[in-house]
């Protein structure tokens, strides 16, 4: 059996879990999660505060799915406690970001700011650091951890770290690798 789909799931004072047909309600103190699941496969039992999943056979997809669930579901009873949070870092000459309402402006290096808006359940914060090449640090926070992985990724991809001089936006956490530039009149 699964060691991470047999882990029960124990539910922390505020938070209440229900499962409504195929979907999984997760309710606390930072929002309103919701998960579908596959009943064909697995059943999510909601008892003496904790949350199970039990799968229905042993073969391969009902094993694939067990831990799956269960961790989707850990992740929702975790993120209405404490949301997520993803920081990215402007590393650039004159790299900037503000937010306008449910906007972020980014002025890297185009010859325009480029406007992201952010979805709903996403909270942004840009704080001014101006040290150690970084000029401005992103953070994102959501109580759904999918959703704050994803924005993050897509304002990654607006300006990629460049391997060279490193400049790009970037994952307060990420180790780069750069590359080593031309070497100029060696013969």
């Amino acid at each position: 059996m699964s060691r991470v789909g047999r882990k029960p799931i124990p539910i922390p004072e505020g938070v209440k879990v229900s499962v409504e047909g195929d979907t999984v309600v997760v309710e606390g103190p930072q929002g309103r999660l919701t998960q579908r699941f596959e009943p064909e496969y697995v059943d999510v039992v909601v008892d003496d505060g904790v949350v199970r999943v039990q799968r229905k056979g042993d073969e391969k997809p009902y094993r694939a799915r067990h831990g799956l669930y269960r961790s989707l579901i850990h992740n929702m009873v975790q993120g209405v406690v404490k949301p997520y949070e993803k920081r990215l870092q402007l590393v650039g000459l004159g790299y900037r970001a503000r937010l306008e309402g449910r906007t972020l402006v980014l002025e890297v290096g185009y010859s325009h700011p480029v406007r992201y808006p952010l979805p709903e359940g996403v909270q942004a914060e840009v704080n001014d650091v101006r040290a150690g090449g970084v000029e401005a640090e992103i953070v994102l926070r959501s109580p759904d951890k999918q959703l704050v992985g994803e924005v993050a990724a897509q304002i990654r991809r607006i300006r990629k770290p460049e391997p060279y001089k490193g400049t790009g936006i970037r994952y307060a956490d990420e180790q780069l690798i750069r590359k080593v530039g031309k070497l100029a009149g060696a013969k």
